[in-house]
């Protein structure tokens, strides 16, 4: 008798059991006496095979089944016949939770990687190591440099700074000169002449500085017999104490003496630099912006460099205004003159005076650029300054001293560093001249005789000292030549720093007279002069024919002592 079973129907399955065929063989005593190992087990079945087709089967094979199960498990392959074995629950549940399942483990295969904290940790102890083996790379550059440029090594930096050493004034005062040993375009015999002189004047407590250029021209007495001879112009001074180079600390310590000597500067340092580094350190910091500021409208043109291109192009051409300089036109902005030759420029029309002026920009536009927190924070920057330096600087600096320096460069700023000129319009101390067929420069005041140049110069550093700006004044009313430079000598001696010297038109004047004209704008000035000389102001007026711009005019005449 047929048992009719009721169909259940689980998510589309319809489990059918046919009724066995007649048969010789021996019927089944157990649902399980057939069923595969994994059958017999509570686990998870392998993934059915959707959608097979029926098997046809031979005469003496098992009844087709509509659901085909089969297991993949290591690649065998096993087919289940419900009608022999019997399927249970469990395991239908498990089929059908792998099918679930299946769109999720095929999604995994493309899921996004992301890096978790083994990842971030590898790579910042990668990035260690690069920063580590750079800053090894600078430091070793460091110490070979400053080794050169300075006394000592890298290391000094990083202890103490110590002060500068300074003058009477609290000034610390640097000599910068030039040679040209390191330009291929130049002579032999001249590579060793100092084309360009400077002495910059720092105040590391008031943080200013001023800068004074020495023109190369001016003529000194040397002291001892040189190539030149015993005087000349104060340029070859250096290449004879030197022995022509062979002994830099020798010529630099006469240099230094003469400057000061001559200028009234008590120089304690120098610094030896030649034309590379003013190339090298300017692209290093990726160039300087100065200002042409010329009395010709059209600005500078100097073709004195254009022979390098055949004179198809300009090296020292600039309107008025703002420009911004690699380091190649840098160095050739700070070496032109316009020299008369075969092609004449204009807008220098002071010469070396104005090259001087130039030089003192660039050097401030190139300590601007050198000190921003961008160049100092650039590896790339910083490795060009130090290769620069230490290729083509010497100094007397220790290295606790250099890092006082290093920080003065920071604190002081551009609007504190002030420029001197020794041809400053209504206060000139110089002046062109000639000896035995040389142009040369030399003291308005006189050949050899520098004290109106000295008594300027102090003047002006004064000023920076904090001390009233009072310009002083002295005449020569006498019949004798150069006697008011003598008094001004005289005078400093005794604390007043006089500004500028000159003669008054002859008269009859007392030995010693002084007149107040600034409308007591500078009290402690005139206090400081009428205790000096001994008398008061003669009043707020000049004699009739005396003329000067000054704010105190003192009057020398016949019989000063």
């Amino acid at each position: 008798m047929d048992h009719k079973r009721n169909k259940s129907n689980i998510d589309g399955f319809t489990l059918r059991r046919r009724t066995p065929q007649a048969s010789t063989k021996k019927p089944h005593t157990s649902d399980n006496s057939h069923a595969s190992e994994s059958f017999l087990h509570d686990r998870e079945l392998p993934r059915p095979v959707l959608g097979a087709k029926p098997t046809e089967q031979g005469r003496d094979s098992q009844p087709r089944r509509t659901l085909d199960v089969t297991a993949q498990t290591h690649g065998v392959h096993e087919s289940r016949n419900p009608a022999t074995t019997g399927l249970r629950r469990s395991e239908i549940d498990a089929s059908l939770k792998s099918i679930d399942e299946a769109p999720k483990a095929r999604k995994s295969k493309h899921r996004r990687w992301r890096p978790g904290r083994k990842f971030f940790k590898r790579l910042i102890i990668l990035l260690a190591i690069v920063l580590i083996l750079f800053g090894g790379y600078i430091g070793m550059k460091a110490i070979s440099a400053s080794s050169k440029v300075f006394k000592g090594n890298v290391f000094d930096l990083l202890g103490k700074s110590q002060e500068l050493k300074t003058d009477q004034y609290g000034r610390s005062n640097v000599l910068i000169f030039g040679t040209s040993e390191d330009d291929p375009d130049h002579e032999d015999a001249g590579a060793n002449l100092t084309d360009s002189i400077m002495v910059v004047s720092i105040d590391q407590k008031n943080k200013n500085a001023a800068m004074v250029s020495i023109p190369r021209d001016i003529w000194v007495k040397y002291g001892q017999a040189c190539a030149a001879g015993y005087e000349g112009k104060i340029n070859a001074l250096y290449q004879c104490y030197a022995d022509d180079g062979a002994d830099e600390e020798a010529g630099a310590n006469a240099l230094k003496k003469q400057i000061g000597d001559d200028f009234g500067i008590d120089i304690q340092y120098y610094a030896h630099v030649n034309y590379t580094v003013v190339k090298q350190v300017v692209d290093a910091v990726g160039g300087v912006d100065v200002t042409i500021d010329s009395s010709d409208p059209r600005g500078i043109l100097d073709r004195n460099f254009d022979w390098k291109c055949g004179y198809r192009c300009n090296y020292v051409k600039y309107a008025n205004g703002p420009v911004h300089l690699d380091g190649e036109h840098a160095l050739y902005l700070a070496r032109a003159r316009n020299d008369p030759g075969r092609y004449p420029g204009y807008g220098l029309p002071q010469g070396n005076f104005d090259r001087e002026k130039n030089q003192q920009k660039v050097l401030t536009a190139l300590k601007e650029k050198a000190t921003s927190a961008g160049t100092l924070s650039n590896p790339v920057a910083a490795t060009g300054i130090i290769d620069a330096l230490g290729d083509n600087v010497r100094t007397n600096f220790t290295g606790p001293e250099v890092k006082t320096l290093i920080e003065l460069a920071k604190d002081v700023s551009t609007d504190k560093i002030k420029p001197i000129s020794l041809v400053e319009n209504g206060h000139m101390v110089v002046t062109t001249g000639n000896m035995g067929g040389q142009s040369i420069v030399r003291p308005l005041a006189g050949i050899y005789d520098f004290s109106e140049i000295q008594a300027y110069v102090r003047g002006k550093l004064n000023l920076l000292n904090g001390q009233e700006a009072a310009e002083i004044e002295v005449l020569n009313g006498s019949t004798s030549i150069g006697l008011a430079g003598i008094k001004s000598k005289e005078l400093k001696a005794q604390g007043i720093e006089v500004t500028s010297i000159g003669d008054a038109d002859a008269n009859s004047y007392p030995a010693v007279s002084w007149r107040d004209l600034s409308n007591g704008k500078y009290p402690k000035t005139a206090a400081k002069i009428e205790k000096v000389l001994g008398m008061p102001s003669s009043g707020t007026t000049l004699p009739a024919g005396v003329q000067s711009d000054s704010d105190f005019v003192i009057i020398i005449g016949d019989g000063a002592n």
